[in-house]
Formats: structure tokens, C-alpha cells, sequence
């Protein structure tokens, strides 16, 4: 039999409706937990955070019996579609590193379990994309397919994102397209993808492996993904350089936990927030790295430092992104208002008496950070469960794997 753990008991006392976990995360990968005395102690602090905010305490003892037998047997349990719902959203609403907490009541939540083939996970992402887009009135959302057994792999999605742009590292040491992409258009390529066109903006195919199988590839249909192309208010020059970017930012590598289940594909979307396509993907030296473009086409001198050409560019470049998807009705919060929002949102939950834990250095934006609020502000970089976390990458190598898990659990863990 599972024991009772009276420091757990003892922390549903003291927090009431607060997550349950505080456990720190290495490098922000944290694995699956497989020993069924733990999965218990996860799943019964989250069915006590489940039915005291649902108001029905009277069934708690019911359900931890059921679950605990569940356990004895299987070593896992299954969630109720009410609580699989539940867990996402305050998963979303215990991560750490987003600006958009203040909406995580509103996440749609889609209950994809029983598929068991690479191509019906397909399917149903296509049918999420098309459905979070929703004509660009972009739609949170997050599609989570069945957990994964302990000690044996999960179901993965290589991607980091659904939708994303191919690196092509050229003869001169140079790159086409998206540079954060490169090592993963590599990969796509050994497993057999013949490549797009050539240009900045090829979409990546999908690659989907399911336990104990093969990586499979997918070739995203073109319809289904709307990409904005960019365009200034002021400058008409601007739309030249034939920038776009696709509208709907679905992460797909993060492991969902809840209650000590994981689901190591559940692939989820909020909206952009401007920065994240003007300040950092198109800004970055790392990636696109088109300031010095703007800058030279606003005539001004790139220098020296201390004409600002960076800075100058850098807001022209946010005004850009923030007017065409304005333009072309899609979402987009810029970062006044987001920044706005989880002020709000800190308020709420603490009237709810919980902590709202966050890391400063990736919620404070990239771009004119002391005119937000939250630049202002100190946070508490807590774990809570349930959450979200990240993975290895899937095309590491068993040793890398295991070098990892070791700097995780120490060594001779494993």
C-alpha cells in the first residue's frame, strides 16, 4: 500500500488551493516521475487543489482512493476529462516564464488520449492550427495527446514550435532563413526532407515519433498556416524587404504534468505579443538580424554606438509587426499592455491567496523595459505543479541523454 505523507498534508493546509510543488528544475528540464509512492504524492496534492476549487471536498477521499488503486496496479493513473482540462489551465497559469498568464482561465482544452498513430496525431494538430488561427482571431488552445508510461519514452514532437521557419546553412558559412532552426533543419534533413525553396521563410515539415517507433515527417498543408506579411504605417519602403511571419505561435517540445501524469505531446498556443516577432526573432543577431537593413534605410549612420541606429530601428521594427497584424486582424498584444495585464493578474491571484511566481529576466520585455511596470517589480521563481516544462531534444544521442539525466539527478542515479 502507498503511504500517507504528512508534509504534503501539511502544505494543503497551509496553501489551501495553491499548486502543489516546489521542487527546482535543472536547466529548466525536469523528467517524468516514475516511482508510484511519488506519482502519488503529486496526484493526491493536485485532487485536493482539483475538488477544493471545484467545491466538491466531499468527493475527495473517493477519487484519492481510486487513484491510489490505480496506481498500486498500473503504477499511473488516468485523469478525468475535468481534470485534464483543469490541470492545463493552471499549468499555464504556473508558468513561470509568460507574460499572458492573466487569460488562463479562457484555454480550450482538447482531449486527444485515444489517438495511438503517428497520423491521427497529425491530423489533429492540422485541425488545432486551423482551429486556434480561427480567421486570425487567435484562439488559446491546447491539444494533449496521451501521457506517457513511466520508464518507457512518450509520444514526441520534434519541433519547438508547429510552425516554424528552415535554417539553411550555406557554402560560405552564412544562413538562410531562420539561424535558431539550422541544427533542426539538419535533422530533418538526415531523416529524409528534401528541403523547401530555398528562401527565408520555408515552413519545416513536422516530425513526429511515437514510443518505441520511428520519427516520421509531415508536410504542413499551406492553407492551413496564416502568415502576416509586414508593412509600415510611415515608411512605404518597409514593405520591400518582404518580411512575414506565421500568426499563430504554437510551443510543441514542453512536457505537461499534472497531478505526477506527464504528457510528453501536448502542444499549446496563446498569442503573440509584438516583441517576440520585432524585438527578438527579427532583431536578434542570432536570428534575422535585420537592424542594420532598417537602420540604413532610415539614413541613419550604423557607425557608432552612440547614434542609437539600434534602438531607432528596433522601434520601427515593433511598429511594423504591431501595424500589420493589427492590418491584417490578427492578435497581438504589444508590451505595455501585456505588461499591464500581469499586473492585474498578480492582483488576482492574490486575492485568491496564492503567489503568482515568475522569472523576471523573461518577463520583463526585450524592448523599453523600464517603461513597463513589471520591470519594476521582484518575483518569486518558484516551481509550481501543475506545469509545463522542457525536454531534451529528441535527436540527442542515449549518451547525451544520459549525461543529462545524470547532471539532473547526480550521478549513478541513473
Amino acid at each position: 500500500m502507498l503511504e500517507r505523507h504528512p508534509f504534503l498534508e501539511k502544505r494543503e493546509d497551509q496553501h489551501g488551493d495553491r499548486p502543489s510543488s516546489e521542487r527546482p528544475t535543472h536547466q529548466q528540464i525536469r523528467y517524468p516521475l516514475v516511482d508510484p509512492q511519488e506519482i502519488f504524492q503529486e496526484a493526491r496534492a493536485y485532487c485536493h487543489l482539483f475538488h477544493q476549487q471545484h467545491g466538491t471536498q466531499q468527493f475527495y477521499q473517493e477519487r484519492l482512493l481510486e487513484i491510489q488503486a490505480e496506481i498500486e496496479q498500473t503504477g499511473m493513473y488516468w485523469h478525468s476529462a475535468a481534470e485534464l482540462m483543469y490541470g492545463a489551465q493552471v499549468a499555464w497559469r504556473n508558468s513561470t516564464r509568460c507574460i499572458g498568464r492573466l487569460h488562463w482561465k479562457s484555454l480550450a482544452v482538447r482531449d486527444l488520449r485515444h489517438l495511438s498513430s503517428a497520423e491521427a496525431i497529425f491530423e489533429a494538430i492540422i485541425e488545432h492550427v486551423r482551429m486556434a488561427t480561427n480567421g486570425g482571431k487567435i484562439r488559446p488552445m491546447m491539444s494533449i495527446f496521451a501521457p506517457q508510461i513511466p520508464h518507457r519514452p512518450g509520444i514526441r514532437i520534434w519541433n519547438p514550435q508547429i510552425i516554424r521557419y528552415a535554417g539553411y546553412r550555406l557554402p560560405d558559412g552564412s544562413i538562410s532563413g531562420d539561424p535558431a532552426n539550422e541544427e533542426l533543419t539538419t535533422v530533418m534533413r538526415q531523416l529524409g526532407w528534401k528541403g523547401g525553396a530555398g528562401s527565408a521563410f520555408d515552413v519545416l515539415p513536422l516530425v513526429i515519433q511515437m514510443p518505441d517507433q520511428q520519427p516520421r515527417l509531415f508536410e504542413l498543408p499551406r492553407d492551413a498556416i496564416l502568415e502576416v506579411p509586414l508593412s509600415h504605417p510611415n515608411y512605404a519602403w518597409f514593405a520591400d524587404f518582404g518580411l512575414k511571419w506565421h500568426a499563430l505561435p504554437v510551443i510543441s517540445n514542453m512536457r505537461l504534468e499534472i497531478g505526477g501524469i506527464s504528457y510528453s505531446a501536448a502542444p499549446f498556443n496563446g498569442w503573440y505579443m509584438g516583441t517576440e516577432i520585432g524585438a527578438r526573432n527579427f532583431g536578434d543577431e542570432g536570428r534575422y538580424n535585420i537592424l542594420p537593413m532598417i537602420a540604413k534605410a532610415l539614413g541613419l549612420s550604423i557607425s557608432s554606438n552612440r547614434t542609437l541606429w539600434r534602438d531607432r530601428a528596433l522601434v520601427e521594427l515593433n511598429v511594423a509587426v504591431l501595424h500589420s497584424f493589427a492590418r491584417h486582424g490578427v492578435t497581438m498584444v504589444d508590451h505595455h499592455t501585456a505588461s499591464q495585464q500581469l499586473v492585474v493578474h498578480e492582483e488576482c491571484e492574490k486575492k485568491a491567496g496564492r503567489v503568482m511566481p515568475a522569472d523576471w529576466s523573461w518577463i520583463v520585455p526585450p524592448l523599453s523595459s523600464s517603461t513597463t511596470p513589471v520591470f519594476h517589480r521582484s518575483y518569486k521563481d518558484v516551481t509550481f505543479t501543475p506545469n509545463l516544462f522542457y525536454q531534451p531534444m529528441p535527436w540527442q544521442t542515449d549518451a547525451q541523454k544520459s549525461l543529462e539525466k545524470q547532471a539532473y539527478y547526480g550521478a549513478g542515479a541513473i
